[in-house]
């Protein structure tokens, strides 16, 4: 196993991650439950990592495919320009949860709020990491590009009639 295999792999961390642990601190603001509260921000701290280690294994990813026919370094810039954003804010959002588990430990009055912060970030860094892996997905799944790359060839609607 190669970095560009467990840049595929670890992709979908922080995506699910993000998604889930904003479910699960969701229910634990409202179920009033502080051990939720921490069980998601230790799937936000696993997300968090997981991007750290896609973001450092995009560049072998890159070099893997970037010779491959029909691969454009045009999708390749913008899907690892937007990772950049995604990186950022995952990280905020495991540093805030390591924040926030600390609070929520010592039973700080200040609980609640950071969990609605937290919550917050969690919905801006699950929206920012989606749109990654959207334009990740599509350096090799030309599906998914509609025939954006090549404007002049019909699309499946025009050449069905």
């Amino acid at each position: 196993m190669n970095q560009t295999h467990i840049h595929l792999l670890i992709t979908h961390l922080p995506i699910f991650g993000s998604m889930l642990g904003g479910i699960v601190l969701a229910f634990g603001l409202w179920k009033k439950s502080d051990d939720t509260k921490i069980a998601a921000y230790l799937i936000f701290i696993i997300s968090a990592i997981g991007a750290g280690t896609a973001y450092l294994t995009g560049e072998a990813a890159e070099h893997t495919v970037r010779d491959i026919q029909g691969v454009l370094k045009e999708t390749i810039e913008t899907h690892e320009e937007s990772a950049m954003y995604a990186l950022i804010s995952l990280i905020v959002l495991g540093l805030a949860s390591i924040i926030g588990s600390f609070l929520t430990i010592k039973k700080s009055p200040m609980t609640r709020t950071i969990a609605f912060t937290i919550l917050i970030v969690a919905i801006i860094s699950f929206g920012l990491v989606v749109r990654t892996g959207y334009l990740g997905g599509q350096i090799r799944h030309t599906e998914l590009t509609n025939n954006i790359a090549n404007p002049g060839l019909p699309s499946d609607k025009e050449t069905d009639d």
